[in-house]
């Protein structure tokens, strides 16, 4: 419950900083306006086509140009220095301008572009483990990990009792309960302890249950575990 809590978050949260950049950046293309060289914006000043501009220093050492014409377009333009001609062709001209420092980041927009790329990577890394080790029954991760689930005596209440019909396999196995209650009375006799049973039959005939008797009556743990669960590495 929790990985998947985590990953459908972590899914939104990438989407919503991708959507987020490329709004900011089409909002800031579309509000800038169109790139001109800087000699085309000189001939549109001294043409008197320009009403204002703004000049931006950046932090890259030129200015961005920011002007709107006559007829209400916004154009832009960078220079590499700030020109002091231009600003003289701009009062010639009649052209109100304003000149602006160099815009400092905040603290939240400072981590954001040092250390948000970063955490995203790894949040993205996290998200892609979690889907690894959640997927396929413990994932890739688990490979070589037993998949057995345990039922202790407390657990397990089956017995012979509880098995229907079978009367001559319990019959049979019946011996394994008294091995397991008292393995001692046949290693005496010099028996040996066996290294297991296999019961043999179609699906739905009673094998695992008739297995879980067995515990039950001895009162020791039960491991259960499918034979799909076995890797090659146990084959």
């Amino acid at each position: 419950m929790n990985n998947q809590w985590f990953s459908k978050v972590a899914v939104w949260m990438v989407i919503a900083l991708v959507l987020f950049t490329v709004f900011k950046q089409f909002d800031r293309t579309a509000a800038v306006g169109n790139q001109i060289a800087y000699s085309d914006f000189l001939d549109e000043v001294r043409a008197g086509r320009i009403k204002a501009v703004t000049l931006q220093e950046t932090g890259t050492g030129s200015t961005e140009i920011i002007a709107i014409t006559s007829d209400d377009r916004r154009l832009r333009s960078n220079a590499t220095y700030l020109d002091r001609g231009l600003v003289g062709d701009l009062i010639d001209a009649g052209v109100q301008f304003d000149v602006r420092p160099r815009e400092e980041p905040s603290l939240l927009t400072s981590i954001l572009v040092s250390w948000g790329p970063m955490l995203l990577l790894i949040g993205v890394w996290i998200y892609f483990m979690r889907q690894m080790q959640g997927g396929g029954k413990g994932g890739a991760f688990s490979f070589g990990k037993s998949k057995a689930r345990m039922l202790d005596e407390a657990n397990n209440s089956t017995t012979f009792a509880d098995v229907a019909g079978c009367d001559e396999a319990k019959e049979e196995v019946k011996e394994l309960v008294d091995f397991l209650k008292d393995p001692q009375k046949f290693q005496k006799l010099g028996g040996r302890i066996p290294r297991g049973v296999l019961l043999v039959g179609p699906p739905g005939t009673g094998k695992t249950l008739l297995a879980k008797a067995i515990a039950g009556d001895a009162k020791v743990p039960f491991f259960s575990i499918s034979g799909s669960d076995f890797v090659e590495m146990f084959v």
